[in-house]
């Protein structure tokens, strides 16, 4: 066998699989342990290797290409219609190895580790405020089947944690008042939470020209733009500049996207 050219390599927890070809068409197939997988690589010659972008993709693409090769990552939905037959990891690992090859494929930037911080930061965040809105709603549930309820809106909420802590209110048994004031406790944590991370955020755009460029476009805000410029990947690869405008994120305006890809093109 020839030295092998292209690979579709199928991610996981713990056993990968490899679908590699030669310059000839033949094919070798291979199923990796976790700690055998940089190893593997090693031993290759640098070479042409495809992953669907998903859960730790971007991860195994800076390790990869730290070793010489070439990694392209694409989305899951522009694989599938190369899957051949029932879907299992070594089909997807052969329709992994067709797709990257596609001259019309569409990949996706591989992400730098502070990017994928600043998105971590964006989502922990959101997942706060989920929370905090869940909380919020157990506490007026549960209060108004004493039949104590409150105005909508933040004042509203105040005003039921004012009768949770006056241990004179008749209303709310023990038991319940107990229940509610540690549910009390975790939604006061969780503001302090949130406002921590407005703090990051803030300071990660006052230290981001191009984010600092952007807020002055009318209806873009701090929050949303930082996280744009991460999703959108600064980082864009010249032949994806033709594809910006199809971007999910172009409805933030043309403006945005254009900006972006100008910074790029300057760097």
């Amino acid at each position: 066998m020839q030295t092998i050219t292209t690979i579709g390599l199928d991610i996981a927890k713990s056993v990968f699989q490899v679908h590699g070809v030669d310059a000839a068409g033949q094919v070798v197939r291979r199923q990796l342990k976790r700690r055998y997988v940089l190893a593997f690589f090693q031993k290759l010659p640098p070479c042409l290797i495809g992953i669907e972008a998903c859960a730790s993709s971007h991860h195994w693409s800076r390790e990869l290409q730290a070793l010489g090769h070439t990694v392209r990552l694409m989305p899951p939905a522009y694989v599938k219609p190369y899957v051949k037959r029932q879907k299992n990891d070594a089909t997807d690992a052969e329709a992994i190895c067709e797709a990257v090859t596609r001259a019309n494929m569409r990949f996706v930037p591989t992400k730098t580790p502070e990017q994928q911080s600043c998105l971590m930061l964006h989502r922990t965040r959101h997942l706060f405020i989920r929370q905090q809105t869940a909380v919020i709603n157990a506490i007026r549930a549960h209060l108004a089947e004493f039949g104590i309820v409150a105005p909508v809106g933040r004042k509203g909420v105040t005003e039921l944690l004012h009768v949770v802590a006056d241990p004179s209110d008749g209303r709310v048994p023990e038991v319940a008042r107990a229940c509610l004031a540690a549910l009390g406790t975790q939604l006061l944590g969780l503001k302090e939470q949130i406002v921590e991370f407005d703090r990051l955020i803030m300071a990660w755009h006052r230290s981001n020209e191009t984010s600092k460029r952007l807020h002055y476009i009318p209806g873009v805000g701090r929050s949303g733009l930082n996280w744009a410029i991460r999703v959108t990947s600064v980082r864009m690869r010249r032949e994806d500049r033709t594809s910006i405008s199809s971007h999910p994120l172009a409805d933030l305006g043309g403006q945005v996207i254009q900006l972006l890809a100008n910074d790029h093109a300057a760097a």
